[in-house]
């Protein structure tokens, strides 16, 4: 089995696991993808969970939900909202940097340990350009996950927990089956 199917099934598992209703699953999730994609990495955890208690959604799907951003697609993911936030400023007829400038400059923040003095600096070089750049596209990216994920969350927890229950039934009337045939 390839490494990713594993995990699919891993993370289906975790979220078909759960004993709330699967809206309540969902909601959770989504939340985990709004602020994985919105919110720089390492700060996600600290608005997911406390909105996901407000929104009464799933504190464990809002808590997977941030890995969206992690330190292996912080390398693809924000270069890619970069650009998408430059060309949403550009069309507004703000200038702002290259994308290859943007990538470079993230690049480095990114490498960067986040309680070091060091990243903070160098966050506050980017500039407003590129941080209005990070956050349009961040807002973008969570306008078409967001919704993407809690469709998707919703529908896998019901078609699981509804085969589930399925299978249940049919051992039920398997046993009551085999007990009226002895």
């Amino acid at each position: 089995m390839s490494w990713i199917k594993w995990k699919w099934l891993r993370l289906r598992a975790r979220m078909v696991r759960e004993k709330k209703p699967p809206e309540f699953v969902a909601r959770g999730w989504a939340i985990g993808m709004f602020y994985g994609c919105t919110i720089p990495f390492g700060f996600q955890l600290i608005l997911s969970i406390p909105t996901a208690i407000f929104l009464k959604g799933s504190k464990v799907g809002a808590t997977v939900g941030t890995f969206i951003t992690n330190h292996f697609t912080i390398f693809f993911i924000y270069p890619a909202q970069c650009w998408a936030g430059n060309l949403v400023l550009r069309a507004c007829g703000r200038d702002v940097m290259s994308v290859e400038k943007i990538y470079d400059e993230l690049m480095h923040v990114g490498s960067l340990s986040m309680l070091s003095g060091e990243f903070w600096s160098a966050l506050g070089q980017l500039g407003g350009g590129v941080m209005a750049s990070f956050f349009i596209g961040g807002a973008l990216l969570a306008l078409v996950c967001t919704p993407l994920t809690y469709w998707g969350v919703l529908r896998t927890v019901r078609s699981r927990r509804a085969r589930a229950e399925r299978r249940k039934l049919e051992r039920r009337a398997k046993r009551a089956e085999n007990q009226s045939l002895r």
